[in-house]
């Protein structure tokens, strides 16, 4: 607001769009009176969502300085699109960035509001059981922070503030729920559960509530797989899950369970979950065969096809059958609400 001349405490009026308003009516849509400051705020992404080549456009119009008017015209034309690529896209830069460097341009807000992307709500796993812990919410989040080309740090605006607040102060922060794409399975379903880095979210939630569940009597067995970078470093609810590995623990061996770590980055060869998977093909074999439930969730990367290929090993060396036969085999799992997957990018 300070680099756009903008008056903070000044007020402007704003209507629910047709698909926020319940009544269906935007032309008897009341114009709700907000802060400038607040607005701002709210909706708009400035500080991590990088401008579209439109933007670039629009902005040579209000640039004073025709070396500046230039530049912009330039980015915007094809024959700028490598170099725009370079200098926006690549190094990740923000609105805010981008008005920085070109100083002459004074866009007005009317421009600012259709222009600047919309501020997007972040997606997590709950990574609790409601009935281990009524009435609240885990969350687990991963700190984005990585480095451009040119070296420039970048960080990720949800989970920087997340990581940042104070934890003696009360926060809001609005929040809400839909429905997953893991359902919460049965406790008489033996369980194989796949969750590299914060993919073990949802995994804390089923074992959590499975642990209340046995307390009323024998429940299905539970494998899980879970992989990170370093044992050091990266080791997410390590105590957490050892402690149910114990001896009559959800995931201990006397129960029919297992928990399997994969490092990748502890020694010379690089180790995953699908590696993991592999030696234990057999007890994979064993509860698939007795109507156990596949939940894979994590980085959209290669992960899923790797752990899928893991799997259609597995049912054709355990089984006897040919890649094609184990292919359909995870196929009908699927089908049958057998086989989960939430992966993101």
């Amino acid at each position: 607001m300070k680099r756009c001349n903008l008056n903070p405490e000044a007020y402007i009026t704003v209507q629910p769009s047709k698909k926020e308003n319940s009544m269906g009516d935007t032309n008897h849509a009341p114009d709700i009176p907000v802060k400038l400051k607040t607005f701002v705020e709210l909706t708009m992404d400035i500080a991590s969502a990088s401008p579209r080549r439109y933007f670039f456009e629009i902005m040579s119009n209000f640039a004073s300085a025709q070396h500046e008017k230039e530049r912009l015209q330039y980015f915007a034309s094809p024959e700028g699109r490598d170099d725009l690529y370079q200098y926006n896209q690549k190094e990740r830069r923000t609105v805010l960035e981008v008005l920085e460097d070109f100083h002459s341009v004074q866009m007005p807000l009317e421009w600012l509001v259709q222009l600047i992307p919309p501020l997007k709500t972040r997606a997590f796993s709950i990574s609790s059981s409601n009935s281990a812990h009524p009435n609240q919410v885990h969350l687990t989040v991963s700190v984005v922070s990585w480095t451009t080309p040119y070296k420039r740090t970048r960080k990720g605006l949800c989970s920087t503030w997340l990581a940042g607040l104070d934890l003696q102060q009360r926060v809001l922060i609005p929040a809400w729920f839909h429905k997953g794409s893991l359902p919460s399975p049965s406790p008489s379903v033996p369980l194989i559960l796949i969750g590299p880095g914060t993919g073990c979210a949802p995994f804390r939630g089923f074992v959590e509530e499975r642990a209340l569940q046995s307390k009323s009597g024998p429940r299905a067995p539970v494998l899980f797989f879970f992989g990170c970078r370093n044992e050091e470093n990266d080791f997410l609810y390590r105590d957490f899950w050892l402690s149910h590995l114990q001896s009559g623990g959800v995931l201990s061996e006397d129960k029919g369970g297992g928990f399997y770590v994969a490092f990748s980055r502890d020694q010379p060869q690089k180790v995953y979950v699908q590696h993991k998977m592999r030696e234990q093909s057999t007890k994979i074999w064993n509860l698939l065969a007795g109507g156990a439930a596949v939940y894979i969730a994590g980085s959209a990367n290669k992960m899923p096809s790797d752990v899928l290929a893991a799997l259609e090993e597995i049912i054709s060396l355990e089984g006897g059958v040919t890649k094609e036969v184990a292919a359909r085999w995870i196929h009908a799992l699927e089908k049958s609400g057998r086989y989960h997957v939430e992966a993101w990018s």
